[in-house]
């Protein structure tokens, strides 16, 4: 018996030595750039006493870090770190202020090439990239890719035809957004492939616009368009005109030029807002054609309801591969076509996985 509480006193004093060996530790934070410090130390001093954490640059002088703790652990982040040895010291005191104990210790903070903990986004980057890569290739070989009919784009040739046989205009809106957005240089692309038909049709295109920008990129793209179909001298620049930067006074110009001028088909296609139903309601009311597009998804709504045609969402962004049949974004789109499939894959399989109690996957795509 006093054998068996020798050796029980012997394995709590080896603990004990232990647990006072690891109680404070400082290190480097892993999967960082080289400005962070990790702070740790034992929850038993976290429950009576106060707790002072110094810093110091050369192991000499230390100034207080902090005095202050939620948790047993403290990040401590500086800019300043640059491969050099900091020093920190927890200090332990009394309800009087006396210092009970002090631990020290150092650590080197060195930035790490990779973060690991993005490990899964860059396999799922990975994976991406060769699906856009592997059906651009396969479209530039000739390899016919499917994507599915656009109503709206298709009606193209029909809304400039009816435009031609009545001897009117066809109206271009790009939206009120400048070129930073994208949703305006969706809609300039199909500008140009607009206006190479208006060209070949010889029908007037009017493109009245809100932003400096805007005007000169639709300038040039409506130039090219003419000049690429053989009919340079058709092309007027006054046919592209600002009309001014305010919403609704952009909106009362363009009206007036629906009830004036009267196009046969408008194309609001572009970033809207609040104009975009007195728009789309005054071309209605005018008999035209109108075939409309926006990514936003609050004016959806009222290009359906007041236009013939509507590329909702993302058909927006597909147009100019749609109409160009350029393989290079041909398989962009097919590729990013295919990301999408398989996120959705990803998430039934997930869903199912948390259903049976299996976390493997959500742990692996937990990016902190």
């Amino acid at each position: 018996m006093k054998s068996k509480l020798i050796l029980l006193f012997l394995s709590l004093t080896f603990l004990l030595i232990h647990a006072e060996s690891i109680i404070f530790q400082v290190k480097d934070t892993p999967n960082d750039d080289g400005h962070s410090i990790d702070i740790n130390w034992s929850p038993l001093f976290n429950t009576s006493g106060k707790l002072e954490l110094y810093k110091s640059y050369d192991g000499r002088q230390f100034f207080l870090l902090s005095d202050s703790f939620n948790s047993n652990q403290y990040i401590d982040i500086d800019s300043s770190f640059a491969n050099r040895k900091i020093y920190y010291q927890l200090v332990i005191k009394d309800s009087l202020m006396h210092t009970i104990k002090s631990y020290r210790d150092s650590a080197i903070p060195v930035a790490q090439w990779f973060n690991m903990k993005k490990l899964p986004l860059l396999i799922i980057l990975l994976f991406l990239s060769f699906a856009i890569v592997y059906y651009i290739i396969s479209a530039g070989k000739g390899k016919e890719l499917y994507i599915r009919k656009i109503s709206g784009l298709e009606a193209m040739d029909e809304a400039v035809g009816r435009a031609t046989e009545m001897g009117k205009p066809v109206l271009f809106v790009p939206g009120i957004m400048d070129l930073d957005d994208m949703q305006t240089i969706a809609g300039l692309t199909i500008l140009g492939k607009l206006a190479e038909k208006t060209a070949e049709y010889h029908t007037k295109l009017l493109v009245p616009v809100s932003k400096s920008m805007v005007l000169s990129a639709a300038k040039e793209i409506v130039k090219e368009a003419y000049i690429k179909t053989g009919f340079p001298d058709e092309y007027n620049a006054d046919n592209i005109f600002y009309i001014t930067d305010d919403q609704f006074g952009y909106v009362a110009g363009i009206d007036g030029i629906i009830m004036r001028e009267k196009p046969a088909a408008n194309f609001l296609l572009g970033s809207f807002y609040a104009e975009s139903l007195i728009i789309a309601e005054t071309g209605f009311a005018s008999g035209a054609i109108q075939i409309a597009g926006t990514a936003q998804p609050s004016q959806l709504p009222f290009f359906v309801a007041s236009c013939d045609y509507t590329l909702i969402g993302e058909e927006l962004f597909a147009a100019s591969a749609y109409l160009s049949k350029d393989p290079q974004q041909l398989g962009s789109l097919k590729g990013q076509d295919f990301g999408k499939a398989f996120f959705i894959l990803l998430i039934i399989v997930g869903v199912i996985l948390e259903i049976i109690g299996v976390h493997t996957l959500k742990d692996f795509l937990n990016i902190m």
